[in-house]
């Protein structure tokens, strides 16, 4: 066999999310239709346009730490993300393996903007006091790869370990790359995801100046709409999708329960505008169209597609140009669309390892989980977005779209092991 030939599938999966503190009350919330959006509570939001987000509730990050003082030292996106790594792992089995070999498991776990928290909290210092102390732990604290360190840290995991940054496509690149490094067997097996904590006063300030936020703050739980008609700007959410990806022999011959096979990752640039994207859907269509080419499937095969779809003006249209160019007469005969961003809100790095969750999720349970607040569906978003009410339906083969800022795009594609 050669090297890229090996096959990789998912055996761990976790999550923290607006909807729950685990991958399964993740999914209940997805499945019911919930939303888990509402006002800002951990600041006070009455300076900023948009006053609402998907706060993760009632974490406590101590619990996932070896040691509780490790917890304190790390950012909120590093808790969440540790967090949702550990589940991912611990449900994986990987380290009771009789053979276990930590110099062959490595991780890509990412944020998209990283420790925003820690740099405001130590910038107030240097503002309040000219000469004062910031923390030594300033700098390792609130950088970007230091979520997937330190989980390696905790596991002692030795093999490949790094992170990417590509906005809100950050979870399913660093998931998508993480699959080609055990193709070519530099890996066995991979802990891969993202996770995000921007709900903050930078955050709100410059999305908002942006105008890309919702402002629906008297009605939060319909504030973030997909495809309706009268979307007005996303919502920002916060928390961690992390899986395990193993080469499919090696999780095997451990007796491994699997999840489904992740078997194509396509990514793209739109090349095209520093926030906006192309309107045509072009960039976005390669990235799908590499995934169904790497897993060897037709259009017709795929039976549910995740999409980026955040609520925005041009983002959900565009998304839809893209989709009808890659999927062609299926959208119109047969394919699944929804956005779970409509209950949990934009995730931002961490969004694609929440929503790859949804596929697997889909694909065990034979449930396509829901876009809410479509009340009047757009008629330039002519996608059955499943609206409002989750369907039961066999899915065997699902697609994850995730697209950032600087025109990055990522596809994942998932199939149901066989």
């Amino acid at each position: 066999m050669m090297m890229n030939e090996r096959r990789v599938v998912i055996t761990g999966a976790g999550c923290v999310s607006p909807l729950g503190n685990d991958a399964e009350s993740t999914w209940s919330g997805m499945k019911e239709g919930r939303s888990g959006i509402g006002r800002i509570t951990h600041l006070d939001p009455s300076p900023y346009n948009c006053q609402i987000a998907g706060e993760v509730k009632d974490f406590s990050a101590a619990e996932f730490f070896r040691n509780s003082k490790d917890a304190r030292r790390a950012d909120r996106y590093v808790q969440l993300a540790v967090a949702a790594a550990r589940m991912a792992y611990d449900q994986s089995g990987i380290s009771e393996a009789r053979n276990f070999d930590p110099t062959r498991i490595g991780a890509i776990v990412s944020s998209g903007i990283g420790g925003l928290g820690t740099l405001e909290h130590e910038h107030a210092k240097l503002v309040v006091k000219e000469d004062a102390k910031v923390s030594p732990f300033l700098i390792p604290m609130m950088i970007a790869n230091i979520g997937s360190g330190i989980f390696s840290m905790e596991f002692g995991l030795g093999g490949p370990n790094m992170a990417i940054v590509t906005a809100c496509a950050t979870s399913n690149n660093s998931i998508g790359e993480a699959w080609r490094i055990i193709k070519f067997g530099d890996a066995d097996a991979m802990v891969a995801g993202g996770a995000e904590a921007s709900i903050l006063p930078c955050g709100l300030a410059g999305f908002g100046s942006m105008k890309a936020l919702s402002t629906r703050n008297d009605d939060p739980e319909a504030a973030s709409r997909p495809f309706d008609r009268d979307r007005d700007g996303f919502v920002m959410g916060e928390g961690a999708g992390v899986v395990v990806l193993e080469e499919l022999e090696h999780a095997k011959k451990r007796g491994a329960t699997i999840l489904a096979e992740l078997s194509g990752y396509g990514t793209s640039a739109d090349a095209y505008h520093l926030s906006a994207p192309s309107p045509d859907g072009t960039g976005p269509s390669r990235a799908m169209k590499m995934a169904l080419r790497h897993a060897g499937v037709n259009p017709e095969d795929v039976d549910y597609l995740n999409a980026h779809a955040t609520s925005t003006g041009l983002g959900d249209v565009a998304e839809v140009h893209a989709i009808k160019l890659a999927f062609g007469d299926h959208v119109k005969g047969g394919l699944k669309v929804s956005s779970t961003k409509s209950m949990t809100g934009h995730m931002l790095g961490a969004a694609g390892g929440a929503e790859l969750l949804a596929c697997l999720m889909a694909i065990r349970d034979g449930v396509i989980p829901p876009t809410i607040n479509v009340e009047n569906q757009d008629p330039e978003c002519d996608v059955d977005c499943v609206p409002n009410t989750a369907i039961e339906r066999k899915v065997d083969v699902a697609l994850s779209n995730s697209f950032g800022f600087g025109g990055h795009n990522a596809s994942l594609l998932v199939k149901r092991f066989a």
